[in-house]
């Protein structure tokens, strides 16, 4: 191939030089810009001095071939190569004379050319992304990677900020890295609900990590990932046990509720409930199942150690405005107008925040109002949850339900005849029982049970 000269190089489009060095055998050629490449065209020609002997040659070998190869960029070149040989734009005639339009034209297909080389060289990430990202953006789509790509590029350089706060989760999963604790801020970042169950965490806990800061869209801040949790790293936390395959054993502690309540201290002595319990309290409508619930959410508050959490997932309007005037306000509240699916996320929610706390070593209590708003399979899972950890936490779950769902540890079963009469504790002693009572209240209670039982029957 004849030898070309720098001038004639510098002339040609991006797309004819990477013909030429293709045709010349250079490697990496796409990589390279075009002042580059012509400098390695040059090298590989046999340096300046090859060049300048046959510049002549090489600019009519330009001028024939580059109407070939592109006849809309001809008029260019012939321009620059006529300038270069003195001559003036008369001289070269009006076919010659490249109207702005035309060299824009043709940046822009150079530039398309550039970016085309240069998405040839990404890695194997990036060639699995759109192909019309790879092709340097081209119409409104192309705009919208590349502004993608500028965001994520800021987001790079902004990590280096680091925050440690007080995590505070909100009812959707979702929740804050309070800066000032408790109170909320606008520089609380925000920490989604897959970084909330990937490091199971809970209100309370103290985290650490880098920080983005808010797109068009958002108004917080938002954690890029979660390097420590109470001043432990984070991989070292989450690869901890999974919470279904904790040791567990059957209820030994039980719960000193210290009521004057009668249904209270019928519950406590006959059907005892202890830490890591499942249990239901059954009966037909109107039997007093919410009112027993909201009595012993009430007692087991006062337990020190022990946090409880309430959830209505299908109950009267009137009764959630009710739970929230009282002395626990429920984590979340649905009447009976949501839908099951809606009841069985809000319990879900619930119980996933109480395994955290659980497998954390903490002592928590879920009551849920009622099993029968939520499909079988949910109410049976938020039931299966509870479980009294070996050497460590325990989530007791008691929950109202129409009849047994099967599994539990503690039933309690409300008479509708005692109740609508007031004679309380309005207790269904033959309905109801407590599985291996004596790990509760010993073997005196056990048998006290027992005989009290059997007076009922009498």
């Amino acid at each position: 191939m004849s030898v070309i000269t720098r001038s004639a190089l510098e002339a040609s489009p991006l797309a004819d030089l990477h013909t030429i060095a293709s045709e010349i055998g250079m490697d990496g050629y796409r990589r390279l810009r075009k002042a580059d490449l012509i400098d390695k065209i040059i090298e590989t020609q046999g340096g300046e001095e090859a060049v300048a002997e046959a510049e002549v040659e090489a600019v009519e070998t330009v001028e024939e071939e580059a109407p070939k190869r592109r006849s809309r960029r001809g008029g260019r070149s012939r321009r620059k190569d006529a300038v270069e040989d003195g001559a003036t734009d008369e001289d070269a005639g009006d076919d010659v004379v490249a109207t702005e339009d035309e060299v824009v034209e043709e940046q822009i297909e150079e530039d398309v050319v550039e970016a085309e080389a240069e998405a040839e060289d990404e890695d194997a990430e990036e060639e699995a992304k759109p192909r019309r990202r790879s092709r340097g953006g081209r119409g409104r789509g192309g705009d919208r990677d590349r502004d993608r790509d500028r965001d994520r590029d800021r987001d790079e350089e902004r990590e280096e900020r680091v925050v440690e706060g007080a995590v505070e989760l909100l009812p959707n999963g979702s929740g804050f890295v309070r800066l000032t604790p408790p109170e909320p801020s606008d520089d609380d970042v925000y920490i989604s609900a897959a970084q909330v169950r990937r490091c199971e965490l809970v209100s309370g806990d103290t985290v650490g990590g880098p920080v983005r800061e808010p797109r068009r869209s958002e108004r917080y801040p938002s954690l890029v990932r979660i390097d420590t949790i109470n001043g432990r790293p984070a991989d070292e936390v989450a690869e901890g046990t999974h919470f279904d395959d904790l040791p567990c054993a059957l209820p030994t502690e039980r719960f000193a509720l210290g009521s004057d309540d009668a249904t209270l201290k019928a519950i406590e002595w006959l059907t005892p409930i202890g830490k890591g319990s499942r249990v239901s309290i059954v009966g037909e409508a109107h039997a007093g199942k919410s009112e027993a619930l909201k009595r012993l959410a009430g007692a087991l508050n006062g337990v020190e150690g022990l946090e409880v959490h309430v959830v209505l997932a299908a109950v009267r309007p009137e009764e959630c405005a009710e739970w929230r005037a009282g002395d626990v306000e429920p984590v979340a509240a649905l009447s009976l107008g949501a839908s099951q699916d809606a009841a069985a996320q809000a319990v879900e929610r619930a119980i996933d925040t109480a395994k955290r706390i659980t497998a954390r070593g903490g002592d928590v209590v879920v009551l849920i109002d009622g099993l029968d708003g939520l499909p079988t399979h949910a109410a049976r899972r938020a039931l299966a949850a509870a479980r009294n950890v070996v050497d460590g936490g325990s989530l007791t779950v008691v929950a109202t339900a129409a009849a047994p769902v099967g599994g539990e540890t503690t039933i309690i079963a409300l008479d509708r005849t005692l109740t609508r009469t007031g004679q309380f504790p309005a207790l269904d002693l033959v309905g109801s029982g407590a599985l291996r009572p004596e790990l509760l209240v010993g073997e005196a209670g056990a048998d006290a049970i027992a005989k009290a039982r059997a007076q009922a029957l009498g």
